[in-house]
């Protein structure tokens, strides 16, 4: 009898702390029901991938060549429809500014996903120079191929390469005539951080004074990559701390390098 009475003010004991948990991280569980099921329900119904739902949206409220209005376009289906990991707005600013203080004529971009950030970096680039996006995944790709010529970049200021980093990184000099960049943006995977940024040092990619800006590096999170960047001595580093695209209540950083090039 005694042990009949112990489960029920266990589990009475237990309600508080699940509340508690379920407030605590409740932000956490409307990304988790907003990026995935919705995402799988909406998979189900359409029958097409969530990339292409949001690509006939912005074919239907978008202007074609308006960067800016393609932008704000992919924020309200955002805001409004189902979450998609863009860079975001908020951190779309500090990208944006980023690119005018340095203004590259070479940047590199590692995750292009539907074509956000490319397109957000396109506009601000100086003439003449050139982005060369990385997507691994062929379906994301043919989306960010269609939203990067409808926002009016064509294949001279912006090159779209379809494979995984770890294979176009060594490729990119004889392949697709990239010496160094000026300016690296990194967006993909982020396990392979650390890895493509090796890659990048090992096949002299990165021009002295380089600029490498990593995203999501607090949430999901970059921990072997900070610590490298932070202790090898090829760097300078510094945190731009933000939230995570679409979440203000997530806390979120993106990392801002500078290659000294020193060992």
């Amino acid at each position: 009898a005694a042990a009949e009475m112990v489960s029920p003010a266990i589990a009475l004991a237990f309600i508080p702390f699940l509340v508690t948990l379920i407030i605590r991280y409740r932000h956490y569980f409307l990304l988790f029901y907003r990026a995935v099921l919705v995402r799988r329900l909406q998979d189900c119904l359409t029958g097409i991938p969530r990339e292409e739902r949001a690509f006939q949206y912005i074919l239907t409220h978008a202007i074609p060549g308006d960067p800016q209005h393609i932008l704000e376009t992919f924020d309200q289906w955002c805001d409004h429809c189902e979450h998609l990991s863009n860079v975001g707005p908020h951190k779309g600013k500090i990208l944006d500014r980023l690119i005018y203080e340095n203004t590259p004529l070479t940047v590199l971009e590692l995750g292009t996903y539907c074509g956000y950030a490319t397109i957000l970096m396109a506009q601000c680039l100086p003439m003449g120079a050139r982005l060369y996006t990385v997507e691994m995944d062929p379906r994301n790709a043919a989306v960010a191929e269609k939203v990067i010529r409808l926002a009016g970049f064509d294949e001279d200021t912006v090159e779209l390469i379809v494979g995984a980093s770890e294979e176009v990184i060594p490729q990119l000099k004889e392949k697709h005539g990239l010496y160094k960049a000026d300016f690296v943006f990194m967006d993909h995977w982020k396990r392979c951080y650390l890895r493509d940024l090796q890659l990048l040092e090992a096949h002299g990619l990165l021009g002295e004074g380089a600029t490498i800006v990593a995203d999501n590096v607090i949430f999901p999170g970059a921990p072997h990559f900070l610590q490298y960047v932070k202790t090898c001595g090829k760097y300078q580093c510094k945190m731009h701390r933000t939230s995570l695209e679409y979440f203000r209540a997530i806390p979120d950083g993106m990392a801002e390098l500078t290659y000294t090039g020193l060992d």
